[in-house]
């Protein structure tokens, strides 16, 4: 049976960075759901991560029962990966973790170091941190994106995170891997991630990119998902 792939954004951006790679996917037959998780920290009271689960856990429920379920999460979803597998009410096939953060070995997983949130709270206003996209210098930022017209749009869906999104703690539940588990590396920033990725026997890849090269070549990102999903799913 074909396989189907959810794909995870990561909670600084929206679903329109997978919009691309999803659009490939489907044209090529195999079940592809984006569910939006934009707005789970609307309510401003977390934890946030019970929120990610149940989203996506009904858009796995969408998935016919005995069709392979692979979970491809992009950069900030990758600490979720364990917790959306262990709710899953479909039997998760693999995991590929695309230019993301990883789950610690054992749990739970910090959403940001704490130098990274002393960094944070000197950003914040009226409670809410800029939006990912104005953390960064403009000449670093234009360069993640194909063209003016993506990055307007990419852009214009990223929430405004609330400080405690990133003081939360995300649980790793025992056994949450015990099935196929793979990185997709683009650039240097994640190559620490990659070799930890090595270092667990996981399977690794890399297309040469930036962080949001699914948007930039999503033939080339769409195809070595299916791929390297496959060797698994042998």
């Amino acid at each position: 049976m074909e396989p189907a792939f959810v794909l995870v954004h990561s909670l600084l951006l929206g679903p329109l960075t997978w919009a691309p790679v999803a659009a490939r996917l489907a044209s090529s037959g195999a079940t592809t759901i984006v569910p939006s998780l934009v707005d789970v920290t609307d309510a401003d009271d977390p934890p946030f991560w019970p929120r990610v689960v149940d989203r996506v856990d009904d858009a796995v429920s969408q998935v016919p029962r005995g069709q392979p379920v692979f979970v491809v999460a992009h950069s900030n979803a990758g600490p979720h990966v364990p917790v959306i597998v262990h709710a899953a009410r479909r039997p998760v096939a693999g995991c590929l973790f695309v230019e993301a953060r990883l789950p610690s070995r054992t749990g739970p997983t910090a959403t940001a170091s704490p130098e990274r949130l002393s960094y944070l709270r000197t950003q914040v206003t009226e409670g809410r941190l800029p939006r990912w996209t104005d953390w960064w210098d403009e000449d670093d930022v234009a360069t993640l994106f194909p063209d003016p017209r993506t990055r307007s749009t990419v852009s214009a869906e990223q929430p405004r995170l609330p400080l405690s999104y990133y003081e939360q703690q995300i649980p790793v539940p025992d056994g949450w891997d015990n099935r196929p588990c793979g990185y997709l590396l683009f650039g240097p920033s994640y190559d620490h991630m990659a070799q930890d990725a090595r270092a667990r026997g996981w399977d690794v890849d890399q297309i040469p990119g930036q962080h949001l090269h699914q948007l930039v070549d999503p033939d080339a990102v769409a195809a070595r998902i299916v791929t390297m999903t496959g060797r698994w799913d042998g």
